[in-house]
């Protein structure tokens, strides 16, 4: 029985790779991918698969580029590989966030963990302020700055909300 379960695992995931590729896609278990596709689709965005870009952008203007943080309830959002020091990698590290227009924390349930809670807007000016305190309290020089939920909703706004019954 589980062998069969793991089988049809597989298979769904073969299947859905093949999908991908007909839109470019070359590996859909690449880390985040997934999660960044729920939201883009919930948020009406165009997924950008390159790990060298943002996470998406406006379907009509791709230059109006957004970036996806996500957590699950309890966590916190994260941006990986922050410079610290030397300053011209600090500067690059900041771009990452000043590209966008609007960068997103989307909480997803732990119980069901491709579903999501909420989803936060929050201007790339307030996370960039926010990460510069991280790094300059930051005894390392390459950090992971993070965002709680409770961050988000003090600094941003809710743009979508799960509803319950």
């Amino acid at each position: 029985m589980k062998k069969t379960l793991i089988r049809n695992i597989i298979d769904l995931i073969v299947q859905a790779q093949q999908i991908a590729s007909k839109i470019g896609i070359p590996n859909i278990l690449q880390p985040g991918l997934i999660k960044e596709m729920i939201i883009a689709d919930i948020l009406g965005h165009q997924l950008i698969h390159s790990k060298r870009d943002a996470d998406a952008c406006q379907i009509d203007n791709p230059t109006i580029k957004y970036e996806y943080l996500s957590c699950y309830v309890g966590g916190t959002g994260q941006l990986d590989r922050m410079f610290k020091e030397p300053l011209l990698e600090r500067e690059r590290s900041m771009d990452r966030i000043w590209r966008n227009s609007k960068i997103y924390l989307a909480v997803f349930l732990k119980e069901t963990p491709l579903e999501v809670k909420v989803i936060y807007e929050v201007e790339p000016s307030v996370l960039a302020q926010e990460t510069q305190r991280q790094l300059d309290k930051s005894s390392n020089a390459i950090s992971h700055v993070g965002f709680s939920e409770n961050w988000a909703k003090n600094n941003g706004k809710v743009v979508y909300q799960k509803v319950e019954f």
